[in-house]
């Protein structure tokens, strides 16, 4: 069992469980979401004067709380992670963590591990808000399940990519507008490309003469572009649908959760991999 042992998880787990902004930022999380939920069931009971809450309008209610709570990991993650060792750094107890005989990978996955241990709190903080959309139905707890594992599969993604940065940058600031950078190019970039991609496949002059039998050509850029992005696999998680369309669209069919999952694996190991490597680099050339 020792062998297993991470004393910089265990560190990072007692300092950031017990400091109050923990609580108090999981607090107002959840008192974002309360006001969301308690904002929708009033508008569609109370001002509508219906006195009733359709399985529809539950679904909706889902689906908004699902895009807010990704929207708000997206938005947290970054800030938790791109100071873990960018913070030691300029604290001057970078060093001394080094000396330790803790290697690389325990001092950067105990990092990691720590952040997301909050996060996945937070994540579960919310299921009793959850909870409300089954009393009136319009959700599978299948959908549910779903999102969690997208939930996390973004997570730790967006948490290596912010512990990368905090290992190859000096100051915390730097590394958490790179980490910001990186989220924006994820959300907001390649939902730019896609559409842009689609536009041209569009334009007649641009469009490839169909194969023999009629079927959409291929299209990988812009099905590369709507495959990492968090959006689109949320949607398309909401609404199965969506899933036709887009292969309609590209001419691929294969799902975009099988592409999201390998491109952020393959992000994940890539990061980590530059941050172990990274971590000691400075104490190596001094040598």
């Amino acid at each position: 069992m020792q062998r297993f042992s991470n004393p910089v998880l265990m560190k990072e787990l007692k300092l950031r469980f017990r400091a109050f902004k923990s609580f108090s930022g999981l607090m107002f999380y959840l008192f974002l979401l309360f006001i969301f939920v308690g904002g929708f069931l009033s508008v569609f009971t109370q001002f509508t004067g219906t006195g009733f809450f359709r399985p529809s309008e539950s679904f909706i209610m889902f689906a908004v709380i699902s895009v807010l709570q990704m929207a708000l990991v997206m938005f947290i993650t970054p800030g938790l992670t791109a100071g873990a060792i960018s913070s030691e750094r300029e604290k001057q107890t970078l060093n001394i963590l080094l000396t330790t005989t803790q290697t690389s990978i325990q001092i950067i996955i105990g990092k990691l591990l720590s952040s997301i241990a909050f996060l996945i709190l937070l994540l579960i903080a919310g299921l009793p808000l959850y909870s409300i959309v089954f009393l009136f139905g319009g959700v599978s707890p299948s959908q549910l399940i779903t999102i969690f594992l997208f939930y996390l599969v973004t997570v730790v993604a967006i948490g290596s990519i912010g512990i990368m940065f905090s290992t190859i940058t000096k100051k915390t600031i730097v590394s958490m507008i790179a980490t910001y950078g990186a989220m924006i190019f994820i959300g907001a970039v390649t939902a730019f490309f896609f559409f842009v991609g689609w536009q041209l496949d569009n334009i007649p002059g641009n469009t490839p003469t169909p194969p023999i039998g009629g079927s959409t050509p291929n299209s990988p850029i812009t099905y590369f572009w709507a495959a990492i992005n968090p959006g689109a696999l949320m949607l398309t998680i909401l609404y199965p649908p969506l899933e036709n369309e887009l292969s309609n669209i590209t001419g691929i069919s294969i799902p975009i959760w099988i592409t999201y999952l390998i491109f952020y694996s393959l992000v994940t190991v890539l990061c980590l991999w530059i941050a172990i490597r990274k971590l000691r680099a400075n104490m190596k050339h001094n040598r």
